[in-house]
């Protein structure tokens, strides 16, 4: 088949091991991002396999349409880029693991990583050295803290595991099974989101983002920070409400940000608001941009194209399309 993997940045894909997997395939891999349907069409007019690292590029019926060879978009992971709708109708299915029983550890350490740095202002610590200043500023330690874990799924589970392992008291909120999951290991929770809010000394946001979750974490929840407050979201920026938290770290409430994920990505813009503040520890969506953690996804994406070849598709999210599938 003829194989197309988008949005490969750093042209890593090709240097995996599971890479061998599409041998035999013609794989073509694009390293730079367009969101631009015209000169998306014109890349992928002959591709039949496409390959989708996460969400970084939507694919909506616009594109769909002017992609008549197109059978099999394989990817890991939840899929609001993708018009699974669109797929069925036009016969392209659609495959993705979604990782249930294997948590991103890299995510999850990603997210400590954040938390360490900011608590401990090691990034300007850096900087000041550099510019020859030795101990320019105080950080903070964390035990004896209160870590506030919005959503107790995989990634927030493990990140919970490390509060505890730095000492540090947690505190859980989320749905009713998120919060039970968390009693039923032992965790405290909150009563209510406020409470998460204003008690945590770090909050960090672990949940999927759907239209129930989408603007979840408004401005009377960041103005409950204290200013000596972490707020940690290396899951999606659609999480918190536009706007909302640039102007909670300009107000002072909470004292700092972490971030790792942006409305729209990849940011490039040194302006944006978000990266002009002196309070805001952001970094490129490194979360899941780790060798380790790319070889289980993308052995995962690349066993599914040699599924679908061999004619046995698997986490086909819309199996109502092998019916009646695209023709070759």
């Amino acid at each position: 088949m003829r194989v197309a993997i988008l949005d490969d940045y750093l042209d890593t894909v090709r240097s995996l091991r599971c890479f061998r997997a599409l041998d035999g395939h013609q794989v073509t891999v694009f390293t730079d991002h367009t969101d631009d349907v015209e000169r998306l069409a014109q890349r992928l007019a002959d591709t039949e396999a496409l390959v989708l690292i996460r969400e970084r590029t939507a694919v909506r019926r616009e594109l769909l349409e002017r992609l008549p060879r197109l059978r099999l978009i394989s990817q890991r992971s939840a899929f609001p880029h993708i018009d699974v709708d669109a797929c069925t109708e036009l016969g392209v299915v659609v495959c993705s693991s979604l990782h249930a029983a294997t948590p991103s550890y890299a995510a999850a350490e990603l997210t400590w990583a954040l938390i360490l740095a900011a608590a401990r202002r090691i990034p300007d610590q850096v900087a000041a050295l550099r510019a020859g200043r030795w101990q320019s500023a105080m950080g903070s330690t964390l035990r004896g803290k209160t870590l506030g874990v919005f959503g107790y799924g995989r990634i927030g589970a493990v990140v919970a595991s490390y509060g505890q392992a730095f000492g540090m008291r947690v505190l859980v909120w989320g749905s009713e099974a998120s919060r039970g999951r968390a009693t039923a290991q032992g965790l405290d929770t909150a009563p209510d989101q406020r409470t998460l809010f204003g008690a945590g000394d770090v909050v960090s946001l672990h949940l999927r983002l759907v239209e129930s979750t989408r603007g979840i974490v408004g401005a009377e929840d960041l103005a409950r920070m204290r200013p000596d407050a972490l707020l940690v979201n290396t899951s999606r920026a659609g999480l918190v409400q536009p706007g909302a938290l640039v102007a909670a770290l300009r107000a002072g409430r909470p004292g700092m940000a972490a971030v790792d994920v942006y409305e729209h990505e990849p940011l490039l813009d040194p302006h944006d608001p978000l990266l002009t503040l002196e309070n805001a520890l952001c970094t490129p969506h490194l979360g899941y941009v780790t060798r380790e953690e790319w070889e289980l996804q993308f052995s995962d994406i690349f066993g599914q194209i040699t599924a679908y070849g061999a004619g046995t598709p698997s986490n086909v999210v819309n199996p109502e399309v092998l019916a009646r599938p695209r023709p070759h």
